[in-house]
């Protein structure tokens, strides 16, 4: 059984630890949802599928020029940010931020969220 209590910690710390992020999701690789923590005008189901898509697109790339095991990809936006993390290779996480996200700060919390995330989605 999945612990969506453990996963919905984890959301809510990245959320408070690092400045600027305003949602997070965590979703399967193929775009589905897992567990969101969201404004109400945010598509979790959106965001999830975005999210995979631009995930496949970088590991593609990643693989075909060399580079190794994608672990990351973020796309800088003129009014914020998204940030999608692989996680193994069956699911992801997202965190989206407005122009005053903290982007270094969010590189270096999201490691250790996404171990722990890891470990919580492969019992």
């Amino acid at each position: 059984m999945l612990d969506y209590d453990a996963l919905a910690v984890e959301l809510q710390k990245l959320r408070e630890n690092v400045t600027g992020v305003t949602d997070t999701v965590i979703a399967a690789s193929d775009g589905i949802p897992i567990i969101s923590d969201v404004a109400k005008n945010v598509d979790p189901a959106h965001i999830s599928a975005l999210a995979a898509a631009d995930l496949g697109i970088a590991r593609q790339a990643a693989e075909v020029i060399g580079l190794g095991t994608l672990s990351q990809t973020v796309v800088f936006g003129s009014t914020g940010y998204m940030a999608v993390y692989a996680i193994g290779r069956m699911s992801l996480m997202v965190a989206l931020g407005d122009k005053g996200l903290n982007l270094g700060r969010l590189l270096h919390e999201s490691r250790p969220v996404i171990e722990r995330v890891g470990s919580i989605l492969t019992p």
